[in-house]
């Protein structure tokens, strides 16, 4: 009788995930996908960041949006803003950058009159926010290098909007001294489905109390 060799074959062992591991796994994904990013924790976990939580961690306040204002007549009234406050500058308002434009025509495509300019002060307060800018163009020359404020209480679908003139009849009759985030109440109404203003609210730096 001849030999008997064994041979010996090395493997490799797969480890199938368990079902209940593969579920929980797309579970965390679709969230992730859904309300966020999910980003690792120290202990090993997970947490959801959110849009609005890393917009509140860029900056510390914001009023952005375009609509139209309500009007029973066939004026065309458009204001737009794109105002931010750094979060590194969270205590003083007055660093706040950014954008406004304000259009008021007697009818849709019709003539009337226009205005934009930077934003030099905003503030937010819960939804509400007040903010003040330096018109840089106009299709009115006396209105450059003044100073306007707004003024945007952010409902949803029923956003309110006021502007520092409103007492004054017209932009023109603008005070030269108008101080920074001053404004009056936001008494406009928006016209529905035109448009929406997103308001990002300031968390008050409060003084932090002394060690006794």
């Amino acid at each position: 009788m001849g030999r008997t060799t064994t041979s010996r074959t090395a493997t490799t062992r797969t480890t199938t995930p368990h079902p209940r591991a593969i579920a929980v796994a797309a579970a965390l994904l679709l969230t992730a996908g859904a309300t966020g990013a999910a980003v690792a924790s120290a202990d090993g976990g997970t947490h959801t960041v959110t849009a609005a939580k890393k917009a509140q961690q860029r900056e510390a306040a914001a009023l952005t949006g375009s609509a139209k204002m309500y009007r029973k007549t066939t004026e065309d009234v458009t204001f737009t803003f794109d105002a931010h406050l750094a979060a590194r500058h969270i205590k003083d308002p007055s660093k706040a950058t950014g954008t406004f434009h304000f259009v008021h025509l007697d009818r849709p495509g019709d003539e009337g009159g226009w205005a934009k300019g930077r934003i030099d002060c905003l503030m937010t307060g819960g939804k509400v926010a007040t903010a003040t800018g330096i018109i840089t163009e106009s299709s009115f020359k006396e209105m450059k290098g003044k100073r306007v404020g707004f003024t945007v209480d952010d409902r949803g679908r029923h956003d309110r909007v006021g502007y520092s003139w409103a007492a004054y009849g017209a932009t023109q009759g603008q005070p030269d001294t108008l101080a920074k985030c001053a404004s009056s109440a936001p008494y406009e109404k928006v016209r529905k489905g035109t448009g929406d203003f997103h308001v990002v609210p300031w968390q008050v730096p409060y003084p932090e109390p002394r060690d006794s």
